[in-house]
């Protein structure tokens, strides 16, 4: 019952231990699925359940049917024509990061986008080439078909024309191997893999892999020869090769993405602070391409100043490939972490935007676009694909509503790839290089975030770092399975090593906290109540012992040894008639015995850790008093220990055998103890796992802490009043010996009230 009294309440309830609480509310009886229950239900075939997953995977017939003409079109057609302008010049410059000509990036900025219209359950974000994800690709690329060595003199043009075949066959092959393995996890419904990226680690791996990119440039804005690197700590060695050469660059490209470089940020920079006054962001990338593109026509840059441009831009498709699957074996783990990383960022993007508009997206579903999406582009020479931070963006701030927009993107993609292509063939690689670099803004500025997470979470922040410098020092590959190790390892860190805190109780009421926290907390005496806020397994059971043993101050075993030697000791002083009976107690009438310890460790050992047996003593021992012959046993003052396992989530067998012990040591030196807020389900498997028995009992349960404190309270008081002083009178005894130390009857010592 619960009567509120202002902002008060008063509950009057019995004290329920966990059987208590189930003899008076009874369970209901749940049928929990089975593995063959899911399995049925999931091979069950219905036309409800076909609708469902004809709907499911092809989204188009949920959103297309409602989609306003009149209202959505206007702005749709608006937001493509910008998206795709941003997509062509993304594309090209995005090319060079996977060293294929840039001609096949309007090709990853086409195809794509026409299976995600399908497929997507998203409906503002831009599918196509992501700086990450093209540097990934690279990465592989300039592994399996390395440029020549330039020291070895020119290279005929067949043997190029052969390079770039194998360099594009390489990317072909790469991006089909990791739509398939896209699509494979989305139809296996594994899209929750994402969530071991925590946000830490993208933000971290992004930046890194900005980096990358940023290093990977400078050869194109230098127009340097660099060789190929690829192995662990290939970024400082492109970095040497880039200037060691430093005298060979070519200003006029340097100074032309300089300056492209400077405006770019600029008006990106004015962009954002005056977005919600400009109608749509201004088209920096594109007008700064037409004007570097004229302007190098113009001159003639080429024969003048000897710069590299984009060259031959050929009308139209070429004809689609087959992948060379001889090679998938040494790409399978490059394209691993390019289908999850793809995914990963293609799915928090696409989760921003549907918690902002209020629609559901899935997962899975994501996945099978994806990955149907890299299978279709690199059919045709394409190159894997995500979606880029910066397009999805300008798709959503210039006012898209659907996938409508992304089509129309496509079709701006179309014209330049069979129309007006060749216009661009003056365009500067430096250029590209300069655009792909001021798409970087976002991914550098991330920086801020080591400040940010130092001040909300250490290990965050950790993962943060130690993700950036993998992925820069071992490459993005390595990089990324090295940091996904890192922050699995901190969560078994954070588990393995938890807080535990030692409770009391504050304002004499029912709440208890960290007895370190306040300063007026009240702690019944002879009761510890220890807290351990995490899963306990394998790895932590020896830490949680220690913990305890540190929060009650000593350590079960060594008591429960020493008293086992004091009994061994004290039973042959009785059997050797040196502790005689009298009318008044015993008289111990030699204090010259001695025992070895030593012998009874090497001897007995395993004796020692059983439960004490005074049976055959014509006495009890109190174990708080001084015995005879200077036999030494530490007191304990401690007779009830509250363990609180409201945040233990699971046990594993492991733990249950080490907990157990841990028990049934505190109560064989009489220390009673309760196990509070534990979990049915986890009550459940310490059952079935043959838990219990005469010593730990699953009486020891209890809901709250408070129902164990008031339930200990009860009992002490209890014993306390059940024996008159005429009935304690007859039964002590006085034992009496003739060296310091003393002997008294346990049952007849009156333990020590615990008022609350």
């Amino acid at each position: 019952m619960i009567e509120p009294i202002g902002n008060q309440y008063v509950v009057a309830r019995p004290v329920y231990s966990a059987n208590a609480f189930e003899e008076e509310h009874k369970k209901i009886q749940r049928h929990h699925k089975t593995f063959l229950d899911h399995l049925k239900l999931c091979c069950s075939c219905s036309a409800q359940k076909a609708k469902r997953i004809a709907l499911s995977l092809f989204p188009i017939a949920s959103w297309l049917p409602a989609y306003r003409l009149k209202e959505w079109l206007l702005s749709d057609i608006v937001s493509g024509i910008s998206t795709g302008l941003v997509a062509v010049l993304q594309g090209l410059a995005f090319a060079l990061l996977v060293t294929i000509p840039p001609r096949y990036g309007l090709y990853a900025a086409f195809f794509p986008v026409l299976t995600y219209f399908f497929l997507g359950t998203s409906k503002h974000i831009s599918v196509g080439p992501f700086p990450v994800l093209s540097m990934m690709v690279g990465a592989v690329v300039t592994r399996l078909a390395p440029d020549p060595d330039p020291s070895l003199g020119s290279v005929a043009e067949n043997d190029t024309l052969l390079l770039e075949e194998r360099k594009l066959m390489v990317a072909v092959s790469v991006t089909v191997l990791s739509g398939i393995i896209q699509l494979a996890l989305g139809i296996l419904q594994v899209g929750f893999v994402v969530i071991y990226l925590s946000e830490s680690l993208i933000s971290g791996f992004t930046t890194a892999a900005a980096i990358h990119v940023l290093v990977s440039q400078l050869k194109f804005m230098l127009q340097l020869t660099v060789p190929a690197h690829t192995d662990p700590f290939s970024i400082f060695k492109v970095l040497e090769s880039v200037f060691t050469q430093i005298e060979k660059t070519n200003i006029a490209d340097l100074v032309t993405s300089l300056v492209i470089l400077v405006v770019v940020f600029v008006v990106k920079e004015i962009n954002q602070r005056y977005k919600a006054k400009l109608p749509v962001p201004i088209p920096i990338e594109l007008i700064m391409t037409v004007i570097a593109t004229g302007v190098s026509y113009g001159f003639n840059f080429e024969t003048r100043f000897n710069v590299s441009v984009i060259g031959d831009m050929k009308r139209g498709f070429e004809a689609p490939v087959t992948p060379d699957a001889q090679i998938f074996g040494n790409i399978i783990g490059d394209c691993f972490g390019v289908a999850i990383v793809g995914f990963a960022v293609a799915f928090s993007v696409a989760s921003v935007y549907s918690l902002k508009y209020d629609y559901p997206i899935d997962g899975n579903q994501e996945l099978i676009a994806l990955g149907v999406s890299n299978i279709f582009a690199g059919a045709f020479r394409g190159f894997a694909g995500s979606t880029a931070l910066s397009r999805s963006g300008v798709q959503e701030s210039t006012g898209g509503k659907t996938q409508i927009a992304g089509i129309l993107s496509a079709v701006i993609v179309l014209i330049v790839i069979v129309a007006i292509g060749f216009l661009l063939e003056p365009l500067q690689k430096s250029v590209l290089a300069a655009l792909a670099l001021g798409n970087l803004k976002g991914m550098l500025m991330q920086f801020a975030e080591i400040g940010r997470l130092w001040r909300k979470d250490k290990y965050d922040c950790l993962i943060w770092v130690m993700t950036f410098i993998f992925a820069v020092v071992l490459g993005l590959g390595l990089g990324l399975a090295a940091s996904v190790a890192f922050q699995l390892l901190t969560i078994v860190f954070r588990t393995q090593f938890p807080k535990c805190s030692t409770l009391a109780n504050v304002g004499r009421s029912n709440i208890y906290k960290n007895k370190k926290d306040y300063s007026e907390m009240y702690e019944p005496e002879g009761v510890k109540i220890f807290r351990c806020p995490s899963p306990i397994y394998f790895a932590n059971i020896g830490f949680f012992k220690q913990k305890l043993t540190d929060a009650v101050g000593f350590s079960p075993l060594r008591i429960l040894r020493k008293r086992n030697k004091a009994v061994k000791k004290l039973r042959k002083l009785q059997k050797q008639g040196l502790l005689q009976l009298t009318p008044k107690g015993f008289i111990c009438t030699d204090d010259g015995f001695k025992d070895s310890d030593e012998e009874l460790d090497n001897n007995q050992i395993e004796e020692l850790d059983q439960p004490i047996n005074t049976a055959d003593l014509p006495f009890q021992i109190d174990w708080n008093a001084d015995l005879p012959l200077n036999i030494a046993v530490p007191k304990v003052s401690l007779h009830s220990l509250i363990l609180d396992f409201s945040a233990v989530s699971f046990l594993d067998v492991s733990s249950m055998r080490g907990l157990k012990t841990i028990l049934q040591e505190f109560v064989r030196i009489n220390v009673d103890v309760y196990i509070v807020g534990a979990d049915d389900d986890l009550i459940d498997k310490l059952a079935r796992c043959q838990f219990f028995d005469a010593e730990v009992k699953d009486s020891m349960f209890f809901l709250t802490i408070h129902d164990a404190v008031l339930h200990i309270v009860m009992k002490k008081d209890y014993s306390t009043s059940k024996l008159s002083s005429s009935q304690e009178k007859d039964i002590k005894f006085d034992f009496t010996i003739n060296t310091n130390g003393g002997l008294r009857n346990r049952d007849c010592s009156v333990p020590i009230e615990t008022k609350f």
